[in-house]
Formats: structure tokens, C-alpha cells, sequence
């Protein structure tokens, strides 16, 4: 199995969210950064552990994106990101 993302969350210093959850997501939201193929779907650790940013690295082409979450039923549990190595080939 090849690790082709490296995951980080980065607390934002705030602790717990402070806010209620979005009721429309009670099991996370799927977010779509890349609506056409060629893409990657990364699965994200959920829920994250309090406020913060989870960076999201490609090991393949270095690609670079930043979620946020809040540790509340609402947060991100995958990202689909445009495939930055396809792109260079084309």
C-alpha cells in the first residue's frame, strides 16, 4: 500500500468549538475542491480533536491544501483535490 497524502491537524489554539454544528451534516461533509478527473479523494481523520487546520499533502506531486475543522459532527471527512501530477503531463 503507498501512503500518497501525508495528513497533519494543527490545533488553532482555541480548544473546543464554541458553536453549534451545521444540523444539515450530522456525519461530516464530503468536500469537493475538484469537480473533473483527474482527482484524489482523501479521507480525513474524523472528527478532528478540537479547532484547527488539517494540512493535507501529496506525496506524488506535492500538491498543498489546508482544511479546516472543528471537532463537532460536521466536520470535513474526505477532500477531493485535483490531481496536480496528471495536470503536468497533459
Amino acid at each position: 500500500m503507498t501512503i500518497t497524502h501525508t495528513i497533519v491537524f494543527r490545533p488553532s489554539g482555541r480548544g473546543k468549538a464554541q458553536c453549534a454544528p451545521n444540523p444539515d451534516y450530522p456525519n461530516g461533509i464530503a468536500i469537493v475542491v475538484a469537480e473533473h478527473e483527474p482527482s484524489c479523494k482523501v479521507d480525513i481523520p474524523y472528527p478532528a480533536p478540537e479547532c484547527g487546520l488539517f494540512l493535507i499533502t501529496c506525496n506524488i506531486c506535492s500538491l498543498k491544501i489546508g482544511i479546516t475543522a472543528a471537532g463537532r459532527p460536521d466536520d470535513p471527512i474526505s477532500v477531493v483535490l485535483p490531481c496536480a501530477e496528471a495536470k503536468a503531463q497533459a
